[in-house]
């Protein structure tokens, strides 16, 4: 199985750089075995069924990326030099692995200021990244963060734009409860308060689990042989209550629909041993071709980077060919792809 047989041609204006207003005006092509059906995500309930089950990932992003100053004495005297820091995840110790450029301009031990109350000393570099001590711990981290960060917009984006205020609203899901994400669970991102409701009154039911998905999400494939590639680890949470939920669903013969590949990829994790359940830790589950789905039914998600591992796990869920067709579809009607773009329900 070769990283080519994920690849195709994506035209680059139709990266979006803004989701739709509002977020339910998105697109939604809703795509079976051998049907492809154009419509808005506000139209989803038309695919739905009372006793379905929607799992939504509730980790909430936090502004993970900073600008400060680290200042040096010198023979030359006081210099200063401007720092990035992207946060990627929390260590133990109340450490932080993060993005820094130029990392060749801070030295172990430097300190970078982001604002009067705000600092992070750089302690160790491991892999290429920085690992960071900040000056303050709980609830003032996350007042710091807020007051000096912003939202860290997917690579593709931001070669495009700085992130700006309103990304602070756009990159944030309606349901976004449990702090640690640096990048965004995206096909939640289509869904509203009003849609909820409406789906809940035709008796769909909703199951929230925890992945704080991770900067690793945008890595690359850098195998040709794609069953040798090794996955970045991601921590996640299913309940005892979200795993009986789902089993219940299961059970009774309804649909268990993930919201998003990060809410896949936790519940198949928390399957592993062959049913759901109660389910801590880190994974690193590569879902591709071949793969046997324990719990998901079918899954609705946004359109994705060419040869990415979540190419491999929508190809694992409708088989190449038809993914591919269905990508042509999108790029000949021109869907808006990736984080702020439109959205698919995938129905094997």
């Amino acid at each position: 199985m070769n990283l080519s047989d994920f690849d195709f041609a994506l035209p680059d204006d139709l990266i979006a750089t803004r989701p739709a207003v509002p977020r339910t005006a998105a697109r939604l092509l809703v795509a079976g075995p051998d049907t492809i059906t154009d419509a808005h995500v506000g139209d989803l309930g038309q695919w739905l069924r009372p006793g379905d089950r929607l799992v939504l990932n509730d980790t909430k992003v936090i502004p993970a990326r900073l600008s400060g100053d680290r200042h040096r004495l010198s023979a030359q005297g006081q210099t200063q030099a401007r720092i990035g820091v992207t946060l990627l995840e929390p260590r133990a110790g109340g450490l932080w692995s993060a993005l820094i450029k130029p990392l060749k301009k801070l030295k172990i031990g430097e300190e970078v200021v982001f604002d009067d109350d705000f600092s992070a000393t750089l302690v160790d570099v491991v892999d290429g990244q920085g690992i960071l001590q900040f000056n303050v711990a709980g609830d003032d981290f996350d007042a710091a963060l807020a007051r000096a960060g912003s939202m860290p917009l997917p690579p593709y984006i931001a070669a495009k734009r700085a992130a700006d205020a309103q990304d602070m609203t756009d990159y944030q899901t309606v349901f976004a409860r449990n702090s640690g994400a640096v990048a965004a669970p995206t096909a939640s991102l289509h869904f509203d308060d009003a849609l909820l409701a409406s789906l809940h009154d035709m008796g769909v039911s909703f199951t929230h689990v925890t992945l704080h998905v991770g900067a690793g999400t945008f890595l690359p494939v850098k195998v040709e042989d794609v069953t040798t590639h090794k996955m970045h680890s991601e921590w996640g949470h299913v309940s005892a209550a979200a795993a009986a939920e789902i089993a219940a669903t299961k059970a009774s013969g309804g649909r268990v629909i993930p919201v998003g590949t990060t809410a896949l990829r936790l519940i198949e994790s928390a399957a592993a041993g062959g049913q759901i359940g109660p389910w801590q830790g880190e994974t690193d589950i590569f879902i591709y071709p071949g793969y046997v789905f324990r719990v998901a039914d079918a899954l609705m998600t946004n359109f994705h980077l060419p040869k990415s591992t979540l190419m491999m796990l929508v190809s694992a869920l409708m088989g190449q060919e038809r993914v591919k067709a269905i990508y042509e579809h999108a790029i000949q009607n021109r869907y808006r792809f990736f984080s702020y773009g439109d959205a698919s329900l995938l129905l094997p």
